[in-house]
């Protein structure tokens, strides 16, 4: 069905979108009992990109409209102190299908376009542990993880792609909507690339003879470039890094929401339980609200709110057409969705597109300081919501939870052992059985990352240790969270991070100090003003 007719026939579920995370478990484990061959859920998780914590309707901190995550967050736990590991993409993505903190790897970071892999295909993987279990396994969307051995040949078959961390599956993005290659990879291979046109990608220096938005300006037809996008220009946007050739495989970023929907419902239809006998696990990476924002047609200044507001919207739209397949298919009652982002929100991040000229009076990053690339709150903590119908008991949760958990508590709710040294079995918070103010829930503390630098959350106290840098990231014109003292907050009484407390408590202040270095060991030294990878 085209995306026209979608609209025509659910009219009403498009007024918002927005892309996160979906994690779908169906089946007998709401008891909480080790899942068996016969009653194991499927598993679908949804990861928005840069999809901040006031975007989403139910949160009732900004002015957009999201009614499909909205009713996920009805039919399940909306969490308050849901967290991603990290403020940028790739360190989030990496911790969430490791169970890994992603500053133990010195290169989980933000990866240009040809990347090698960065995912050690001997680790065991969350696609590793489901497939172990019996799952058929795919991912769909963003990846932004690398591919290959750091040397693609994007003309052949690709070594060290998804299918190598346990995806039978994939359909990925080749590096991001702003980078080169603006292909996707199915499996292995570059999807549509015929060989009369060879592809070929370069991130040091332009192909003879082919245009960039510096020296030809008028292919800008679309988008132009504020910051760092003024390489290669594709459908007229401007992008980072250099390509030539592959016309045949290059996307439409006006249907890549589409393309990538399509993708999702098909390994659905296509991994039935009832046709083979295997229940799935997708992880449905959108690319929304990420930049270069170009919505589809028909959602186009609809938000009111410039690109950025339209791209939420079309997220929203996809996490409801998803709902209603697994609705259609018969998984909806027997099936967890656990909602979330990457990474904060940002506005301005390289192209003019009228996202800080028209947001409004909207909040992406609710009652918090900061955004995406930033140790504030808003830039690691994300919608985070947890749907299993007449499973869960709705409600809201403050537990403190974080992707990184995912990956040992969905383990424990398919009958796997599988765990790492920093992913906790939050099994029972996720599905809302710990709430009992006077018994332990949720994690006591987290370690929080921005671009290298740490942060330590510990009960209700965040603790931002003294730091070289500017206070305000002025290309994205947002608050870095970096000082030249340390910082010392009480979320609860102070969740926009107003009154630092380091200098008034400063016992406080020596104890989570202590309580980050027992956590970080080694990259943790006291005395002096940065935080050592090692």
């Amino acid at each position: 069905m085209s995306l026209l007719n979608r609209l025509h026939c659910h009219s009403a579920s498009f007024l918002i979108s927005l892309s996160l995370i979906t994690v779908i478990l169906a089946g007998c484990a709401a008891k909480q009992q080790p899942a068996t061959a016969t009653n194991k859920p499927n598993v679908l998780i949804i990861y928005a990109d840069d999809l901040g914590y006031g975007d989403v309707g139910a949160y009732g901190q900004g002015q957009l409209k999201t009614p499909n995550i909205d009713q996920l967050a009805a039919t399940g736990i909306r969490f308050t102190n849901g967290y991603a590991t990290s403020a940028t993409c790739t360190p989030s993505r990496f911790a969430l299908l490791t169970g890994t903190y992603p500053w133990r790897n010195k290169d989980a970071k933000i990866l240009p376009g040809d990347a090698p892999l960065l995912i050690d295909t001997a680790s065991v993987t969350l696609a590793d542990m489901f497939k172990k279990q019996g799952y058929s396994t795919g991912v769909v969307g963003k990846w932004h993880l690398g591919l290959g051995d750091g040397n693609v040949d994007w003309n052949k078959s690709i070594v060290k792609t998804p299918n190598d961390l346990g995806f039978d599956y994939s359909y990925i993005m080749a590096a991001t909507n702003d980078r080169v290659p603006s292909v996707f990879v199915e499996n292995r291979n570059v999807a549509g690339l015929t060989a009369s046109d060879p592809l070929y990608v370069s991130y040091e220096k332009n192909f003879p003879g082919q245009p960039t938005a510096l020296t030809n300006p008028e292919l800008m037809t679309k988008m132009k470039w504020h910051h760092g996008h003024n390489q290669s220009v594709h459908n007229g946007i401007p992008r980072i890094g250099f390509m030539k050739g592959g016309k045949s495989a290059l996307w439409e970023d006006e249907r890549m929401a589409e393309n990538f929907l399509s993708k999702a419902e098909n390994f659905i239809d296509e991994h039935l339980s009832k046709k083979n006998g295997q229940p799935f696990f997708l992880y449905y990476a959108l690319h929304q609200p990420h930049v270069p924002r170009v919505p589809g047609a028909n959602f186009a200044g609809k938000s009111g709110m410039g690109p950025r507001g339209d791209a939420v919207l079309e997220a929203d739209w996809c996490v409801g057409e998803i709902m209603k397949k697994l609705k259609a298919a018969g998984l909806a009652d027997n099936t967890l969705v656990i909602f979330s982002s990457d990474n904060g929100p940002v506005l301005n991040d390289g192209y003019y597109d009228e996202a800080v000229e028209k947001n409004g009076n909207h909040t992406p990053w609710g009652q918090f300081r900061g955004g995406k690339y930033s140790l504030l709150e808003a830039g690691t903590r994300v919608p985070f919501i947890v749907s299993w119908p007449k499973q869960i008991k709705t409600g809201v949760s403050d537990a403190l939870i974080c992707q990184l958990d995912l990956f040992t508590s969905l383990a424990a709710l398919v009958g796997s052992t599988a765990k790492t040294d920093d992913s906790q079995n939050l099994l029972t918070t996720l599905l809302g059985k710990s709430d009992n103010p006077q018994a332990p829930y949720g994690r006591s503390n987290l370690v929080l990352e921005a671009s290298g630098r740490l942060a330590f959350r510990s009960g209700d106290w965040l603790l931002i240790p003294p730091y070289p840098g500017k206070a305000v990231n002025e290309q994205v014109n947002l608050e870095t969270g970096l000082s030249p003292n340390p910082q010392l907050y009480n979320l609860r009484s102070d969740p926009a991070e107003r009154t630092n407390l380091a200098t008034k408590d400063p016992g406080k202040l020596a104890d989570i100090q202590k309580q980050m270095k027992a956590v970080v060991g080694n990259a943790y030294q006291a005395n002096t003003q940065e935080l050592q990878l090692k």
